[in-house]
């Protein structure tokens, strides 16, 4: 089980581009539920499976998937609701995800003991659909300054994606729908015009004949009408297309941008495998099953839920730069990192394991400086990007590490390593932080304060 649920983590991250692409073009909301959907009905599937790869579909790809929809829309949204105590909200949201997962390891083992693994999946996948529920709840903010215009599906792109000539302008304002006017029809009846008396007499002279000849009349401006209107349709997804494009290489312009998302891979690359090698560390060092206490993931777990709050509210403070904030915490856990080889006792390990979960937590501001670096308006964007590139780390980590332990038979020369990659990626994002955060910070300027509607689905 623990092969699937790193499948969904990756799966969660590295489709960061999809999903922040989804969020952008439908809303958090939908999205949201439609991820309800996936997460319930992959875990429900996943329940009638018949062998190990349907599970590796079911609950790898599809649950995976939309746990990626869902952190995204989540993020965002969030984000979107709250400014001054930003921090704050994403620290709740993210020690929820930590308290959720404590919550559902015991009641997994419940479930199993009691249904089995088949009957454990279809309940969980039950609670699932509360997800459905809190989207619902996801109302997208707009500005009261701005009408809620009601537009159609092709109405609603963007004036700045119209690429029309003035030569389809004109042809477009001739051509109506909904009142089947179209700019053809003109044509038609000039040539109908241009055919004379022979026409009219034909036609008074054999009726069947008119009636086939109005009939492929009409089929002709159907075709000429849905042909039209897939090229405008074609023209503006393509355009579309380039701006998002365009967008990604103007985000990669930004030096706080590139360097967060360098620190964000080598952050998971080095970050993510201490987690799961505690245990052996522990083992390696010769302490006893007597002495542990508490297993070190459990401490890293406990305290990874900690940090994600207390280091959400000290981004709130506004003495206190968040991405220095964020640096800081990357190269406390790289010396952290560096310093495991050297505890032999399991007090010691104890204390590294806190210190990492701790650190761990700054999950919860990593949303918040993206906000501070790219603006409100292009986070989904940018951070569908820095989460690629972080399950990019995080499928490459442990391999690297399994490596470095094969090649050593120690783990010293793996935690050496690792910590190394999170204190490059801490010290790249400072050098690039120095001179350019308070530029980026005059580029962006915090927009005033304006007061929102919450657009109803209602006209009541």
């Amino acid at each position: 089980m623990s092969l699937y649920f790193y499948c969904v983590a990756l799966l969660e991250k590295t489709l960061g581009p999809v999903c922040s692409l989804c969020v952008s073009s439908f809303g958090a909301r939908p999205v949201t539920i439609f991820s309800g959907f996936m997460v319930a009905g992959g875990l429900m599937l996943s329940s009638f499976a018949p062998n190990i790869y349907f599970l590796f579909f079911s609950y790898g790809i599809v649950v995976g998937l939309g746990c990626g929809l869902l952190y995204t829309a989540t993020v965002t949204i969030t984000c979107q609701y709250f400014d001054s105590h930003r921090g704050l909200a994403l620290g709740l949201i993210s020690t929820g995800s930590s308290v959720g997962l404590f919550i559902y390891a015991a009641l997994q083992r419940l479930l199993i003991e009691f249904y089995g693994l088949d009957g454990c999946l279809l309940i969980v996948g039950a609670l699932a659909l509360n997800i459905l529920a809190c989207g619902s709840l996801m109302r997208p903010l707009q500005s009261s300054d701005c009408p809620l215009p009601e537009k159609t599906a092709l109405e609603s792109v963007p004036d700045q994606y119209s690429i029309y000539s003035e030569k389809e302008k004109d042809l477009e304002e001739n051509t109506n729908i909904p009142g089947r006017s179209y700019g053809a029809e003109e044509t038609c009846k000039s040539a109908l015009a241009s055919g004379g008396q022979k026409q009219e007499s034909l036609l008074h002279k054999n009726p069947t004949t008119g009636a086939h000849t109005k009939e492929a009349e009409t089929y002709k401006k159907k075709v000429a009408e849905q042909t039209y209107f897939c090229k405008q349709l074609a023209k503006r997804k393509w355009q579309l297309y380039k701006n998002y494009c365009g967008e990604t290489v103007a985000l990669f312009k930004n030096k706080v941008f590139s360097a967060l998302f360098i620190a964000i891979f080598l952050f998971d690359i080095g970050g993510f495998p201490p987690s799961l090698l505690m245990e052996d560390v522990a083992r390696s060092s010769n302490v006893k099953e007597e002495e542990l206490i508490m297993p070190l993931i459990s401490i890293i777990g406990i305290m990874t839920a900690v940090g994600k709050l207390l280091l959400g509210i000290l981004a709130d403070f506004k003495w206190i730069n968040t991405l220095y904030l964020y640096v800081a915490t990357l190269i406390s856990m790289g010396l952290a990192l560096c310093a495991i080889p050297f505890a032999k006792s399991y007090v010691t390990l104890a204390i590294l394991s806190g210190i990492l979960g701790f650190l761990t937590g700054n999950w919860s501001i990593f949303p918040y400086v993206t906000t501070k670096t790219v603006g409100i308006e292009k986070l989904a964007h940018a951070y569908g990007i820095l989460m690629f590139f972080a399950g990019l780390g995080n499928s490459l980590g442990p391999p690297i590490v399994g490596w470095f332990y094969d090649w050593t038979q120690t783990y010293d020369t793996a935690f050496y390593f690792s910590g190394f990659c999170v204190l490059l990626g801490g010290c790249v994002l400072l050098l690039a932080a120095l001179p350019s955060w308070d530029t980026c910070n005059k580029l962006l300027p915090k927009p005033a304060p304006t007061a929102f509607l919450y657009k109803v689905t209602s006209n009541v």
